[in-house]
């Protein structure tokens, strides 16, 4: 009818930001310009599907697949059968290895390494190429999966609540892989687990995804602020010795990388003119996405795809990126008076008399006595530890 005033449609935009920790930074709703009325008319809620909020599953998938993964892994260690002393020997075979041998409440080195923890030798000489995966599932303890799985809950939960399982589980997946990518090539001699590489990806996400969707964010510099921050507390706590912060350096850059093409978002003045009545819409149409986002899109796919590929080749020729880079050790592990940062393995020479199993440290001479009929390998790795920590 003529005379009826024309309805109004309103979208309404329920989103958070991700901003670190800060849960005030809150994406205001469109806003439509309505002509006056002079009557009610009825308001129609329409949901916009880029801004929707998801039901958050997968990250709750991970967190229940690390914590299996460190079950599984306790099982095939067996600490009674295979070392001499175990900690909370009640537990049986779930039983952990002595703390001199691993201080994380968990297995020993020899148990990861079967797991599927990343060794560079198995990765380069014996085509292993999967270790780069696997060690992403794979924990050194109890306390190591506590830490990691708190950070992983506290992120991934938000951000899969915002872009959807598909997006963040690919963030997550490719992070992990950048960060053992450039764990290998820097830490050759360790064996390395843990899927910090993977949470530090979903930091550099979160990170890029500010800056990508920049125009949406009500309380800008306060959100960015307050992620650099928290950003750069957990890198400082990565110079810390035992602690692998190229997983962490690689895990964030790709992270970063990664989010600027997965969690792109259209501006509000194409969102608007898409949704509104069509009388209500600008009078000069609005691309989806900014210039900016679009350049920031196809340069971070670009360095994404040349840098795993480049890291990938020169992993598996060998190189030891410590050859090229003579400071860059210290981005893992600074020395101080209070602490070391050489963390090679351990190596023993071991001779069985009888009942009798002398071990001699070879970094730092100390020899011991024990009193072990047919000790197995595993139990001379584990008193090799303990004797040359």
């Amino acid at each position: 009818m003529a005379g009826n005033p024309p309805s109004e449609t309103q979208i309404r935009v329920n989103s958070r930001r991700a901003g670190g920790g800060g849960g005030g930074n809150v994406i205001h709703p469109v806003d439509i310009d309505t002509p006056p009325r002079s009557s009610p008319s009825p308001v129609v809620y329409r949901e916009v599907k880029h801004f929707k909020k998801w039901l958050p599953w997968l990250i709750p998938s991970f967190i229940i697949a690390n914590t299996v993964m460190l079950a599984i892994t306790m099982y095939v260690n067996d600490c009674p059968k295979n070392s001499v002393s175990c900690i909370a020997g009640f537990l049986g075979r779930f039983s952990f290895q002595p703390f001199k041998e691993n201080p994380l409440l968990g297995p020993s080195s020899a148990t990861l390494q079967k797991m599927g923890g990343l060794e560079v030798s198995k990765v380069v000489h014996e085509h292993q190429g999967w270790r780069l995966i696997t060690c992403n599932w794979l924990h050194a303890g109890v306390f190591h999966l506590l830490a990691n799985m708190l950070s992983l809950l506290v992120i991934g939960i938000r951000l899969e609540q915002e872009f959807g399982f598909i997006r963040i589980g690919l963030l997550y997946v490719i992070s992990g892989f950048g960060g053992s990518l450039l764990s290998a090539l820097f830490i050759q001699l360790n064996i390395s687990v843990g899927a910090s590489g993977a949470v530090f990806g979903l930091l550099g996400g979160m990170l890029s995804e500010i800056i990508t969707n920049w125009t949406i964010y009500s309380n800008k510099l306060a959100a960015f602020l307050t992620l650099m921050v928290i950003i750069v507390i957990n890198l400082a706590v990565g110079l810390l010795p035992h602690v692998d912060n190229f997983a962490h350096i690689g895990g964030f850059l790709s992270g970063f990388l990664v989010g600027f093409v997965f969690l792109i978002r259209p501006q509000f003045g194409w969102v608007s003119q898409r949704y509104a009545p069509p009388r209500y819409s600008s009078t000069s149409a609005k691309p989806k996405f900014k210039m900016y986002q679009l350049i920031l899109w196809v340069i971070s796919l670009i360095l994404l795809i040349v840098g795993l590929t480049v890291g990938l080749v020169m992993l598996l020729r060998g190189v030891d990126a410590n050859d090229h880079c003579s400071w860059c050790h210290y981005l893992t592990c600074v020395p101080t008076a209070r602490w070391s940062c050489n963390t090679e393995p351990a190596y023993c020479m071991s001779t069985q008399t009888g009942n009798q199993l002398n071990l001699t440290c070879s970094s730092n001479g100390k020899s011991s006595l024990y009193t072990l009929p047919d000790a197995s390998d595993s139990q001379i790795q584990g008193l090799c530890s303990q004797l040359c920590s």
